[in-house]
């Protein structure tokens, strides 16, 4: 009777050896490996070709008088930044009085103690302001204590764009629609 036990478990456990052997070598031999390398270098022929033609795309983009189709191109050539110039008397002609290049307090909520908490961060260009998350200014707000809850920085970074870029009427008329940031 002992003899039978052990065959019992002996004939499947060398049926399962022999099924496992057999199917590792019906799976290596249908991954022999030179299909997907073939697969794979045509993939990468096929990139090359697409990436070729975005860039030609791109370039006779760019060459087209369109500033709107041309700006959007996407070049390999690296962007260089222009600083637009501050024109002081086109922004004295818009708000009436003399404009400071910079001046943070031309921010609509942006007063001289604010302005000193942005200093501290670091901020003290309208093009630093205009980079900087609305979160951040909330940040730079909170920073000065309590009393400063009160105002919302949400449109800072917008408007210091504004005078970054000279819309001086632009500002002018954002501020006009929006006394203390409110409609």
């Amino acid at each position: 009777m002992e003899n039978i036990n052990i065959w019992c478990w002996l004939i499947p456990a060398l049926v399962g050896i022999v099924c496992a052997y057999f199917g590792y070598l019906l799976g290596k031999g249908k991954n022999s490996g030179s299909d997907n390398s073939q697969e794979l270098k045509s993939l990468k022929d096929k990139n090359s070709q697409l990436e070729a033609a975005l860039l030609e795309c791109n370039k006779s983009l760019s060459q087209k008088d369109n500033p709107i189709v041309a700006s959007q191109a996407i070049t390999s050539a690296p962007k260089t930044e222009t600083k637009p110039s501050f024109d002081a008397t086109a922004a004295k002609a818009v708000f009436g009085k003399a404009i400071k290049q910079d001046d943070l307090k031309l921010v609509e909520g942006i007063g001289p103690k604010i302005q000193e908490l942005f200093y501290s961060f670091n901020i003290k260009t309208w093009k630093d302001l205009s980079e900087t998350p609305v979160d951040k200014c909330q940040e730079v707000l909170l920073s000065g204590g309590a009393r400063y809850k009160m105002h919302d920085p949400a449109s800072w970074p917008m408007q210091a764009k504004m005078a970054y870029e000279g819309k001086w009427k632009e500002l002018n008329k954002w501020q006009e629609e929006h006394k203390r940031g409110k409609l």
